[in-house]
């Protein structure tokens, strides 16, 4: 699956996030949804609005698309690859969203 062929949420979450841009990116969610980054979870929009402004901001890195599919109604993997400055300096992530509608009520990052 192409880039493009994303729904409209996804494609712009993505790049909020690496901008660091955390209203725009809180924006895409649903007030209950749960975000799971390394191993902690993070749930409704407070916290996910937290983890947006202070996950992984110890590091700079820059992103870049893998690749995608759709894995069910309303599920996507994504896989994005990291370099940067962070332990390892280079790691590809796949961000798993669920969807409902056009937010986002569950993200998973992991290897």
């Amino acid at each position: 699956m192409n880039w493009d062929d994303l729904p409209a949420v996804i494609t712009g979450f993505l790049p909020a996030h690496e901008a660091r841009e955390a209203d725009a990116a809180v924006s895409a969610f649903a007030a209950d949804a749960v975000v799971t980054d390394e191993g902690r979870s993070h749930r409704g929009v407070a916290e996910i609005r937290s983890w947006l402004v202070n996950g992984g901001s110890e590091y700079t890195y820059t992103t870049e698309f893998v690749g995608a599919h759709r894995v069910g109604e309303g599920r996507f993997d994504v896989a994005q690859h990291l370099e940067g400055d962070f332990p390892g300096g280079s790691a590809t992530l796949h961000y798993r969203f669920v969807l409902a509608g056009n937010l986002i009520t569950r993200l998973t990052i992991e290897p």
